[in-house]
């Protein structure tokens, strides 16, 4: 029995383990049972498997004593963990810096009114004598549809004249809109009714009583100018000390107030999208602050106005919507002198709709704009208008959508640092080989000698 064993073995063993096992059980006198032998079968299965698994491994390790520790590899290995480290911080800094995507398209739809913010200071021109208004690209007349969000303040200012720095005087008030005078005909007119208006006045001063001399004139005493009432108190030895309450010194001290101001207007006003203009230029009270009696003629009156009105400014600040990350403003703090008043100082705003979208998801609705400028001269009666500043826009169909995001992320992110990792180790140990195959070379070399 024990032969036919030997046999079988021999010839089944090369091409049949379970054979092998088998035989090995019926030596041992094992117990042959179906579940136990199918477990060992099992076992030697895998065993046999994870043997031929290890013919493929790649990073076969080296055993401690056939080790060679040098100075140069520690030295080099310090290295290897100080680069891996300052590259992965590099690359982290680099991966998840935000960046942002800029994408240009036709816009479908145009958007819906315009908030427009500005701050803008007339060196030269009194508060009393400038207005705000606004027009469509047809000349007509739009609101600016002012409300507890938009508003309009003027505030009277002196600019320092060797330093140009401005000091705001008093109070701000309000600026209503309109009442602009934008041309000659405009301005003829305006006389026209304050000639008529005056003419009515001195009819009606023939039939009243005279100036009051608020007390202290003589009986029948008229006093019809600011200088009348000073005269007839100082014959009192009375002091005048407040001159505002007198009628005939109000007008006087409006001069006054006025002399070389100028005024800062700011505010945010809405507007049509569909395009047009603001401009500050003279209201329609710029001829009631002259006396009709002086003026004999338009020419004399345009003369004045354009005496009045130097357009020299200073935009503080202009913005056509909200604010955003990276938004450049190309006007903040620019100043412009015109040598003379006869100037219409104009812009050209090309506004692009722009929605800006934050990592976060929220978004921005906003403009940005491009602008051009031209200084228009403008003479007394040559028909080209009067002075003032213009602010024309347009809005373009073109939309940007700009979009916050990374440049790589988390895949592209453990992928450099692999590459890292993999590459300076590589280096290190192709260094490391060399100078230890040069250290060895040397050292053959002194033996041999």
């Amino acid at each position: 029995h024990l032969e036919q064993l030997v046999q079988a073995y021999y010839t089944a063993a090369p091409h049949h383990p379970q054979a092998l096992q088998r035989l090995r059980c019926l030596i041992a006198d094992c117990d042959l049972s179906e579940s136990k032998y199918s477990l060992q079968l099992v076992q030697e299965t895998m065993a046999g498997f994870a043997e031929r698994i290890k013919n493929l491994d790649g990073h076969s390790t080296v055993s401690k004593e056939f080790r060679v520790y040098t100075v140069q590899g520690a030295a080099l290995s310090v290295v290897t963990i100080l680069a891996i480290t300052y590259l992965i911080v590099v690359e982290i800094t680099y991966n998840f810096q935000p960046v942002t995507i800029e994408r240009v398209h036709v816009n479908a739809t145009s958007p819906v009114g315009l908030d427009v913010e500005f701050d803008i200071s007339l060196h030269q021109v009194p508060c009393s004598l400038l207005n705000i208004d606004a027009n469509d690209p047809a000349g007509q007349t739009q609101s600016l549809h002012l409300d507890k969000k938009h508003h309009i303040w003027k505030h009277r200012i002196k600019q320092h004249p060797k330093t140009g720095v401005i000091q705001f005087i008093g109070k701000k008030r309000k600026l209503e809109q309109g009442s602009t005078l934008l041309h000659e005909e405009h301005l003829k007119a305006q006389l026209e009714k304050l000639v008529g208006d005056s003419e009515d006045e001195s009819a009606s001063e023939d039939e009243e009583n005279c100036g009051s001399c608020y007390g202290a004139g003589d009986e029948g005493e008229c006093c019809q100018t600011c200088d009348d009432v000073k005269r007839a108190y100082n014959r009192k030895g009375w002091h005048l000390t407040d001159k505002s309450s007198v009628a005939q010194c109000q007008k006087e001290l409006n001069i006054q107030e006025e002399d070389d101001e100028g005024c800062n207007v700011h505010g945010v006003v809405a507007l049509d999208s569909g395009g047009g203009n603001f401009h500050l230029a003279p209201g329609r009270d710029q001829a009631n602050n002259v006396d009709a009696h002086d003026i004999s003629n338009i020419f004399e009156l345009l003369m004045k106005t354009f005496e009045q009105w130097n357009v020299s400014h200073t935009i503080h600040k202009i913005r056509f919507g909200d604010e955003f990350p990276g938004r450049v403003h190309q006007l903040d703090n620019q100043v412009r002198t015109i040598g003379d008043s006869f100037g219409m100082y104009q812009y050209y705003f090309k506004l692009v709709p722009t929605r800006y979208v934050f990592a976060n998801g929220t978004t921005i609705e906003t403009n940005q704009f491009s602008v051009t400028e031209h200084l228009r001269h403008v003479n007394p009666g040559g028909g080209r208008g009067l002075p003032g500043v213009f602010f024309f826009y347009e809005i373009s169909p073109l939309h940007v959508e700009i979009v916050e995001g990374y440049r790589k992320g988390w895949v592209a992110f453990f992928t450099s640092v692999c590459a890292i990792v993999g590459g300076v180790v590589t280096t290190m140990g192709m260094i490391d080989q060399f100078l230890y195959a040069r250290r060895n070379s040397d050292s053959s070399d002194g033996l041999l000698r």
